[in-house]
């Protein structure tokens, strides 16, 4: 019987060692190709927010990571921008967040929603789609981010019971009552001092300078001879004098003579056109105090108009 045939060892273990190696080396250099090429890929992951239970006025979050390798960039025009009104899902804010991690670059973002519809029965609105664009090397690429459903309940249901309190209409609330007596009180309080103020105002501009002018010496004297005539009884005539006399007194504050007549005019300039009148005056008062004659129908015109040219002095007219 023949013997088995023998395989030598040391021989044909190479060659298929060899081989095997052969093999080996190029699975080796395919995963480092595919490796640099994953490496040069983007990556992202997405958190959604629940689908269902929202309404008016909620606010919705979505966050998505993307890690960018070494050269690529971020398209910012890509990236949706907060501000467009009128949909029912309104996009109200993206925060972002961007941080380094080996290899290239993480961007974090958080887009935050808001419900602005009130449907009356439950709707299911769409959070949009987008699409992030990356360029630079070693091609340009894309990141979409699909959208997502949100469901959106009403406030109250369409239809509600008729009973009291809950249907369509309703009565009107009474308005709370406020304690407003210490308001009162402070505005009254408020009141009586601005009245004081207001009748000490009208005392000090208004009341003081009437009765001041209402009490003129010389319109006082006016007053009193305006309607005398040159016949009028002499008595009448010498109180009439003695009415100028008073008014020259009381408006220089002291009594005056004929001799005072310079010293009276300084003191008050206004009567200074009228410093030949009062030397004439008090001539003829000396005249008709101490003369013998009586004062002519002329003289006695000519005194009514001089008490009227100093009214019209006094008043600075």
């Amino acid at each position: 019987m023949p013997e088995p045939a023998m395989i030598t060892l040391g021989r044909v273990p190479c060659a298929r060692r060899r081989g095997f190696r052969g093999v080996m080396v190029g699975l080796a250099a395919w995963a480092a190709c595919a490796g640099a090429l994953a490496a040069m890929q983007l990556d992202a992951a997405f958190s959604e927010p629940r689908a269902f239970g929202y309404q008016v006025g909620d606010l919705v979050s979505r966050s998505v990571t993307v890690d960018a390798p070494d050269g690529l960039v971020l398209d910012e025009s890509s990236v949706p921008q907060p501000g467009v009104r009128g949909n029912a899902l309104e996009l109200r804010s993206v925060a972002r967040l961007d941080s380094g991690v080996s290899g290239g670059r993480r961007l974090e973002f958080r887009l935050t929603y808001q419900v602005f519809l009130s449907p009356p029965q439950p709707r299911t609105l769409e959070m949009p789609g987008f699409v992030l664009r990356f360029h630079g090397e070693p091609r340009e690429q894309e990141i979409r981010v699909e959208a997502w459903p949100v469901t959106v309940s009403p406030l109250v249901p369409e239809d509600v019971s008729p009973r009291r309190g809950l249907g369509e209409l309703q009565p009107d609330a009474a308005p709370l009552l406020i304690d407003t007596r210490a308001a009162r009180w402070r505005l009254m309080a408020y009141g009586g001092v601005a009245l004081v103020l207001l009748a000490w105002l009208a005392h000090v501009y208004i009341g003081l300078p009437w009765w001041a002018r209402a009490h003129r010496p010389f319109l006082q004297a006016w007053r009193a001879l305006r309607g005398l005539t040159p016949d009028s009884p002499d008595p009448q005539w010498r109180a009439a004098f003695q009415r100028l006399h008073d008014a020259l007194n009381r408006t220089m504050g002291e009594v005056v003579f004929e001799q005072g007549v310079d010293r009276f005019v300084a003191a008050r300039p206004r009567f200074g056109p009228l410093r030949e009148d009062l030397a004439t005056f008090f001539q003829q008062s000396r005249r008709e105090f101490f003369g013998d004659e009586r004062s002519t129908t002329a003289d006695r015109q000519w005194v009514v108009e001089f008490c009227r040219r100093c009214r019209d002095a006094e008043r600075g007219g």
